[in-house]
């Protein structure tokens, strides 16, 4: 029972962590930020997205009412009514226990889900990309079932997170294959195939990557091949009236497969359809081989095209590509963050809480968040504004910024190690701390 004149307070069950309602003008999302909780909130807090959601496990009654936006997000996405948004709820009088429903960036592409028709569904354009490991039953039988377990957990991890970071969805896991799809959440032909484009790379990147540092005691090299193509399916949630399912039906996805199997008869790794290419802009792409094929089950030839990579340095590739070496220890980056930024800047220690672990958490938690919604860009401004005025309302000035970016390059530049921070990447993260200081300063 709460004491008279006391303020309430939130639980977030999830976290075992309750929090004092200090102002009750805040929404949950608010209190949230301001107390140093991690909550995702793409769109800024502006009841534009569902990433904020919140499941209410005690004290509904304690709560304001649905807001319009939600009334509209629960009708569209059939949410029970404990599920809240916590940019639009604020608490009453009396206390409240929650949970967060989405805890990470990777989760955000998924709710994509949410949006498609039940029924038959319906007929969608998308680009398809189609993932498959090489050679993996000879592989598979020199490992322990564990050993095998563990690697492809790292496998499917580290090559998922450039379809999420790219708007993508992975629509199934198929022994040693993925199958992933983007514009499920809608867009245009262009936004679509970039996408694909640079998930199927950022792909090649982290098998690089597992290949040199990961998997070196299990004595594994991992290979892939990727197809990518563009087409008409029928999507939607199919199936029992009781355990319908989210299904892609149509020719795209096994012209797809197919695109894929020819790198091994042309000795590629990336190969594209003409379908796909030709919603791309010209001499955006590097092109190797070209080539025409006949696919399994098909009467006519189909152009295919060797993609080699971007014609110029993509920002939004190469800090994907980075972020998960950077943050592998994110306790160890922040405290380095800060330790270089108060030397720089000691007058801004005093905006900062004695106890910095919540605010190290809050850090890498904006940073990957920022760096998930590059391909969100409506998204992403709407955020960085609202972290803009919440980072003034802390006391931050305009002259600080240029010194945290600074801050943030060389601990960048340390944790990657020279061979990772190459000039590429380096221009890529200027270019991108740039963007989010205009927009936050703005």
């Amino acid at each position: 029972m709460r004491m008279p004149n006391s303020s309430p307070t939130i639980v977030y069950r999830d976290i075992n962590k309750e929090i004092r309602v200090d102002d009750p003008r805040l929404s949950i999302l608010e209190l949230a930020i301001r107390h140093k909780i991690p909550h995702l909130h793409e769109c800024g807090g502006h009841g534009l997205c569902t990433t904020c959601r919140i499941r209410v496990l005690d004290g509904a009654s304690n709560l304001s009412p649905p807001t319009a936006a939600e009334v509209k997000f629960s009708q569209q996405r059939g949410w029970d009514p404990s599920v809240r948004l916590a940019c639009q709820t604020r608490i009453n009088e009396q206390s409240a226990a929650i949970e967060r429903l989405v805890w990470t960036s990777a989760e955000v592409s998924n709710l994509q889900l949410e949006t498609m028709p039940l029924g038959i569904g319906e007929e969608r354009e998308l680009a398809f990309l189609f993932c498959d490991m090489r050679n993996f039953t000879p592989w598979a039988n020199r490992h322990s079932n564990f050993d095998l377990a563990h690697m492809l957990n790292r496998f499917f991890t580290a090559l998922g997170d450039p379809v999420f970071m790219n708007n993508g969805i992975i629509y199934q896991y198929a022994g040693d294959e993925i199958i992933a799809l983007f514009g499920a959440g809608g867009g245009d032909q262009e936004q679509m195939c970039l996408a694909a484009v640079r998930a199927a790379l950022g792909m090649l990147y982290a098998v690089e990557r597992l290949n040199r540092w990961e998997l070196k005691e299990f004595d594994t090299t991992f290979s892939i091949g990727i197809g990518l193509h563009y087409g008409k399916a029928f999507v939607g949630n199919i199936g029992h009236s009781r355990h319908k399912q989210f299904a892609v039906i149509g020719d795209p996805v096994n012209v797809t497969s197919r695109i894929q199997s020819q790198n091994k008869a042309l000795e590629t790794t990336l190969l594209a359809s003409h379908e796909f290419i030709t919603n791309l802009p010209e001499k955006v792409l590097n092109i190797g081989k070209k080539s025409k094929v006949l696919l399994k089950g098909k009467d006519e030839l189909f152009s295919v095209y060797e993609i080699v990579g971007f014609t110029q340095p993509d920002t939004n590739l190469r800090v994907q590509s980075t972020i998960d070496e950077l943050l592998k220890n994110e306790e160890a980056f922040a405290e380095q963050f800060y330790q270089k930024l108060f030397l720089k800047a000691p007058e801004v220690q005093a905006l900062f809480p004695q106890n910095m672990l919540d605010q190290g958490r809050m850090l890498t938690h904006m940073l990957r968040g920022i760096v998930y919604a590059l391909s969100r860009p409506d998204y992403l401004v709407s955020g960085l504004n609202a972290l803009g005025k919440q980072h003034r309302e802390y006391g931050v000035k305009h002259e600080h910024y240029p010194l945290v970016k600074d801050a943030l390059l060389e601990t960048i530049r340390e944790h990657l190690g020279e061979e990772s921070f190459s000039p590429e990447t380096e221009r890529a993260w200027h270019s991108a701390l740039d963007l989010v200081i205009k927009t936050m300063d703005g």
